[in-house]
C-alpha cells in the first residue's frame, strides 16, 4: 500500500508503450516533470533495475520484470495510462493488463489516447486492410460498437474513476510523443485528489469524434 509520504505527494504509475521506445527515459523524465507540477510523483516502469539480468534466462527476466512492475503499481496511489493504439487496433497489451491490475487493487485509473477514431472504426479498417487472416480477425465475428475509444473494459475502468478516456486529435507522427492528453489526465487526477466534483463524461474530448479520421 502507498506509504505516508505518498499520501502527501501521490505516486502515479506511468503506464504505456513508452518502455519500448528508444527515447523512453526522455519521455519518462518529461512525464515526471509534468507530474511534479501538479503535485504528484511519477513512477516509470523502468525505474527499477533487474539485477543479475545478464545471468537470467529470457523467461526468468520476463518474470522479474512482471513482478517489479506489479510491485511498483502496488506502491502507487493511481495510474495514468497511454492507451494510444500500439502495434494493432488496440492499446499495448501490457498496459491493458496494468490497468486491470490497478483496478483490482482499488486504485483510480486515468487514460488518454492520441487517436480519436472510435474502436469500431479502427477495427473495421484493420479488418479490410489485413484481409482474410487468422492473425488479423475471424470472418463474421462481431465488432463491439459502444461509441468508445477502446475496448469497453478499458473505457469503463477509466469511467469508474470519474472520467472518460481522454481523446486528443494529434498531428500525424506525434501520436506517441505528444503529452497533451497526459497533462489533461493529471488535471483530472488533481481535481479528484482535491475533492472537487468529478468531471462529467465527455467534458474534454468529443463524445463521438469523427469516425474516419485518425
Amino acid at each position: 500500500m502507498p506509504n505516508a509520504q505518498s499520501r502527501q505527494r501521490p505516486r502515479v504509475y506511468l503506464a504505456g508503450p513508452e518502455v519500448f521506445f528508444a527515447d523512453a527515459l526522455e519521455l519518462a523524465r518529461e512525464k515526471k516533470r509534468l507530474c511534479a507540477r501538479r503535485g504528484f510523483q511519477g513512477v516509470f516502469p523502468l525505474d527499477v533495475a533487474i539485477h543479475g539480468s545478464s545471468t537470467l534466462s529470457p523467461a526468468q527476466t520476463a518474470r522479474e520484470i512482471s513482478r517489479a512492475n506489479e510491485d511498483l503499481i502496488r506502491g502507487c496511489d493511481l495510474l495514468i495510462a497511454n492507451c494510444t493504439p500500439f502495434r494493432g487496433v488496440s492499446m499495448d497489451a501490457g498496459t491493458a493488463y496494468e490497468i486491470g491490475f490497478a483496478r483490482a487493487l482499488g486504485r483510480p485509473v486515468f487514460g488518454y489516447t492520441n487517436v480519436v477514431a472510435e474502436y469500431k472504426a479502427r477495427a473495421q479498417r484493420y479488418r479490410t486492410a489485413a484481409g482474410p487472416s487468422i492473425a488479423a480477425d475471424r470472418k463474421g465475428s462481431a465488432i463491439e460498437d459502444f461509441g468508445l475509444a477502446e475496448n469497453l473494459m478499458i473505457a469503463m475502468a477509466t469511467g469508474a474513476s470519474g472520467c472518460d478516456l481522454v481523446r486528443i486529435r494529434i498531428a500525424r507522427g506525434r501520436e506517441f510523443t505528444d503529452l497533451t492528453g497526459f497533462a489533461r489526465c493529471l488535471v483530472l487526477a488533481r481535481e479528484m485528489r482535491d475533492g472537487r466534483a468529478r468531471p462529467a463524461q465527455g467534458t474534454y474530448a468529443p463524445k463521438r469524434p469523427p469516425r474516419n479520421r485518425a
